[in-house]
C-alpha cells in the first residue's frame, strides 16, 4: 500500500510539472474567401506584423503584442481586432462582404466579435440619411436610443476586462457627441450656409504672387475654393486632379483659390512647395490656420474642403465635389461654366 501511494505521489508530482505556462504571445489563424492580397497587415501605431495567406485563404501565425486595439488588413479593406497574448483566435471572413461577414471564434472572440457588431452599427448610423434631417426634439430622441443600442451590447457581452468596458464607454459617449456635433453642422449647413446665401468671406490673404486677394476682388466670376495645408496627404492628392481642371476651365468665368491653412512656422514650406510643385490658380495664405475668419465660418474641421461660390458673391456649395471627382465637372457643366 505505501508503495502504492508513493507511486501515486510521483504521478501527480509529474503531473504538475507538465502544467502548461500561459502563452506570452496571441496565436491567429483562420481563413478568408477571395482574399484581397496573398498577406494580411496586422498593425497599429507601434507595431507592424505581415502574415502570409495561403492559396486557399487559410493563414496562420503567432504575435507577441501589448493589449489593445488593432488594425487588421486585407489589402485596402480592414478591421479592428484586440489582441492580447494568451489569446488563440480564429477568424472567418469573406472580402465580398468585408465588414458584414467578419467573425471570430476561439480565446478571444468575445471581445472582437463586439468590436465587429459595434463597426456594423456604426456604419448604419452615417449611412441612415434620414437621420441628419430629423427636427431637433426627433433626433435627440433617436440619438437617444443609439447611445442605449450600443450600451446594450456592450452590457451584453460576455468575457470582457473592467478597463476594456470602461474604456468602450467613454468611447460611446464620445461616438454619441460626434453624432450630434455632426448633426449640428449639418443644420448650419442647411441654413447659414445653404444654396443662395452670400458667402462667408476671407479678406485681404497674402497672395504667392504678391500683394493680397479677398473674395470680393473676384466678383463677376465663380470661384472654387480649396482649403488645404503642405502637411495634409489627402490634400496633396488632389494636386495633379486640380491641376487638371484648372487646365480644362482655363478662360473660362472661373477662378480657382486655394487657401493654405498651414500655420504661420510653416509659412515657407508654403511658398516653396507652391513653387515646387507649380501650383496654378490663386494661391493665399490664411491669416490664422484653423481660426482664420473663412474657415471658422464655414466650419471646417477637415481638410480638403472644396467650396463654390457664384459670381454674386453667394454660396452655389459649401462642399463642393473634390477634383478628383466625376461630379465636379457635371457640376461645372450644370452651372454652364
Amino acid at each position: 500500500m505505501k508503495k502504492l501511494i508513493y507511486f501515486l505521489s510521483i504521478v501527480l508530482l509529474v503531473g504538475s510539472c507538465k502544467k502548461e505556462e500561459p502563452k506570452d504571445y496571441v496565436t491567429l489563424s483562420g481563413k478568408i474567401i477571395d482574399q484581397n492580397s496573398d498577406s494580411l497587415v496586422v498593425r497599429s501605431r507601434d507595431y507592424s506584423k505581415t502574415i502570409k495567406v495561403n492559396a486557399d485563404g487559410t493563414f496562420s501565425d503567432t504575435l507577441k503584442v501589448a493589449t489593445g486595439i488593432y488594425n487588421f488588413f486585407d489589402g485596402a479593406e480592414s478591421t479592428s481586432i484586440y489582441l492580447k497574448n494568451g489569446f488563440d483566435l480564429i477568424i472567418s471572413l469573406d472580402t465580398k462582404q468585408f465588414d458584414e461577414s467578419v467573425s471570430f471564434t476561439g480565446e478571444g472572440a468575445d471581445v472582437n466579435n463586439y468590436l465587429a457588431a459595434k463597426a456594423l452599427m456604426q456604419e448604419d448610423v452615417f449611412e441612415n440619411d434620414t437621420l441628419f434631417t430629423l427636427e431637433k426634439a426627433v433626433f435627440d430622441k433617436k440619438i437617444g436610443e443609439i447611445k442605449e443600442n450600443f450600451n446594450a451590447l456592450l452590457t451584453n457581452t460576455q468575457n470582457l476586462d473592467s478597463l476594456f468596458i470602461a474604456n468602450e464607454m467613454k468611447g460611446i459617449e464620445g461616438f454619441t457627441k460626434y453624432v450630434a456635433n455632426s448633426y449640428e453642422e449639418q443644420q448650419y449647413l442647411n441654413t447659414v450656409l445653404a444654396k443662395g446665401n452670400v458667402s462667408p468671406k476671407f479678406t485681404d490673404l497674402e497672395n504667392f504672387k504678391g500683394g493680397t486677394t479677398s473674395l470680393d476682388d473676384l466678383k463677376g466670376k465663380y470661384v472654387y475654393v480649396d482649403v488645404w495645408a503642405t502637411w495634409c496627404g489627402p490634400c496633396k492628392r488632389e494636386i495633379p486632379f486640380l491641376k487638371e481642371v484648372e487646365k480644362a476651365y482655363h478662360g473660362k468665368n472661373i477662378e480657382f483659390v486655394s487657401i493654405s491653412i498651414d500655420q504661420a512656422k510653416d509659412h515657407e514650406a508654403w511658398k516653396q512647395m507652391v513653387a515646387e510643385k507649380e501650383l496654378g490658380g490663386i494661391q493665399l495664405f490664411a491669416e490664422n490656420d484653423w481660426k482664420s475668419q473663412f474657415v471658422t465660418d464655414y466650419k471646417i474641421n477637415g481638410i480638403p474642403r472644396f467650396i463654390l461660390i457664384d459670381p454674386q458673391g453667394n454660396i452655389v456649395t459649401p462642399d463642393a465635389p473634390r477634383p478628383s471627382s466625376d461630379d465636379l465637372k457635371a457640376l461645372f457643366d450644370e452651372l454652364k461654366i
